[in-house]
């Protein structure tokens, strides 16, 4: 690994944990409103900076994911061989290049609510295509099994 390699993963690490420091959910009691699922507004510092009004969300109520669970989980693997792991209850998503095992924990969580017994992330090369004389290279990614307890499920094929 080269030098400039390393700098651009540290860059990109960086860039992952300032989002976590942005991304503060407060869980609280919920006062129940008519019109929205955000609760109320607090005050709250954040690392000896001027005090900042916090939105305080449900996470039990509201069906949108987080910001940093959006960046982590970049969709779910659509397979034949995905689809037979399914019956395992093992499920399979592309993630982030710098995502590891604990961060696709957190996330699995915090988008479907079920907390996985195990997290197996793989790294993927590329394959060598060819269209006529022109040759390509599929782009390399970073695929997580998710080993999910006895009778629970999660729906990834919403949509799909």
């Amino acid at each position: 690994m080269g030098l400039l390699d390393r700098w651009s993963k540290r860059k990109k690490q960086e860039q992952l944990e300032k989002t976590d420091e942005k991304t503060v959910v407060i869980e609280k009691t919920v006062a129940k409103t008519a019109e929205s699922k955000v609760v109320k507004s607090e005050t709250k510092k954040f690392f000896g900076k001027k005090e900042e009004p916090v939105a305080v969300i449900d996470p039990a109520e509201t069906d949108k994911k987080s910001v940093l669970a959006n960046k982590i989980l970049v969709k779910p693997l659509v397979t034949e061989k995905a689809a037979v792991a399914e019956s395992l209850n093992k499920y399979s998503f592309l993630v982030h290049r710098s995502a590891n095992k604990y961060q696709v924990k957190q996330a699995v969580l915090e988008v479907y609510g079920v907390k996985p017994l195990a997290v197996n992330i793989v790294n993927v090369q590329g394959k060598w295509v060819r269209f006529g004389r022109t040759t390509g290279r599929h782009s390399d990614y970073r695929k997580a099994i998710i080993t999910l307890p006895k009778g629970k499920t999660i729906a990834i094929h919403k949509g799909v």
